[in-house]
């Protein structure tokens, strides 16, 4: 019973956890964090991407890892340079047939692991797999990891359960913000109105200030108001996908989908952006071009090569563009 107790707490002398700030850390980083703390552990996160960031990853992965990936490997690694005892890596599979994440979400664990030591290197990884379909849900998924902190499982239930207010909170708030620019938005006088973007990306590309920071500033340089996509009620976006497509498979991108067509009457025109190979991006943003029909749509794509090179002229062509046309100078699409 001893050995067994030992085995099921083997996390129990991991004190300082590390959270890469990149990926899913932009739709859970409130939940991770809050869950951690409230088991005790100090948590770390490392500083935002960058150049440097980019280039540590981009070293450390295989050339098919898309950008998001090499950040996220830039990440860990400079979490290792910190002194972490771990870093936790999620596996997320899904929460539903049609509500699955990105295979490289699913095997994160296995390539953080790999990336490092096929460098000669070494990472303590902090795995947690939450795979709904299968029977294993979110909230099993916490209460198993933080048993393994050495923690009761009421101790552990208490801890995801203030995780998740904490994370339900936040997204709330962000929703009731948006939703509030838009309305006000609506009551100004045509002429006063400035132009309204909708930028459409997964959350770790469009707030991460390294890839999605340049086309925002360049938005707002423009004198645009810019929406996020990932900031629109997620129920509702992801019920109004169905409207969309029945067999996208992918939940963020379902729910960026059904963020475009609730707001399409609001805004002026979309940034699609994309972190170059991304499968479901690749499939998606073309459905959703050849689609949705009314709206101008400026598509970006980042690789690790040119990084966010041109960006800002395109962006401002763009806007130009919906400028000149606002004030009547192109026939409506």
């Amino acid at each position: 019973m001893a050995k067994l107790a030992r085995q099921r707490a083997d996390l129990a002398d991991v004190r300082r956890v590390g959270i890469p700030r990149a990926l899913m850390y932009y739709r859970y980083g409130r939940m991770w964090q809050t869950f951690f703390s409230e088991l005790g552990r100090e948590v770390v996160i490392d500083r935002p991407s960058d150049r440097a960031t980019l280039e540590i990853g981009d070293k450390l992965s295989v050339d098919e890892c898309c950008l998001a990936s090499k950040l996220f490997l830039g990440h860990v690694s400079a979490l290792m340079d910190e002194g972490v005892d771990a870093v936790f890596v999620p596996s997320l599979m899904g929460y539903g047939r049609f509500e699955t994440f990105c295979t490289k979400f699913q095997a994160l664990p296995d390539l953080a692991k790999n990336a490092f030591a096929v460098a000669g290197k070494s990472v303590h990884v902090i795995a947690l797999r939450i795979d709904e379909p299968r029977g294993t849900s979110e909230e099993d998924a916490f209460y198993e990891l933080g048993v393994r902190f050495g923690v009761t499982r009421k101790e552990a239930r208490h801890a995801y359960r203030a995780a998740a207010a904490a994370q339900r909170a936040y997204d709330a708030e962000m929703a009731r913000e948006q939703e509030s620019l838009v309305r006000v938005l609506s009551k100004l006088p045509a002429e006063k109105r400035p132009l309204t973007i909708l930028v459409a990306a997964h959350p770790y590309v469009s707030h991460d200030p390294f890839v999605g920071g340049v086309v925002e500033d360049a938005l707002r340089a423009q004198g645009a108001c810019v929406l996020f996509a990932d900031e629109t009620d997620r129920a509702r976006t992801l019920k109004k996908s169905y409207e969309f497509s029945h067999s996208i498979p992918w939940i963020v991108n379902r729910e960026l989908i059904g963020s475009i067509l609730t707001l399409h009457d609001r805004i002026d025109g979309i940034v699609l952006m994309s972190a170059y190979p991304c499968g479901p991006d690749s499939m998606c943003d073309d459905a959703i071009e050849r689609c949705i029909h009314g709206k101008p749509i400026l598509t970006l794509t980042v690789d690790a090569q040119a990084g966010t090179a041109g960006v800002e002229t395109r962006v401002e062509s763009f806007v130009d563009i919906l400028s000149y046309q606002k004030k009547g100078g192109y026939l409506n699409a």
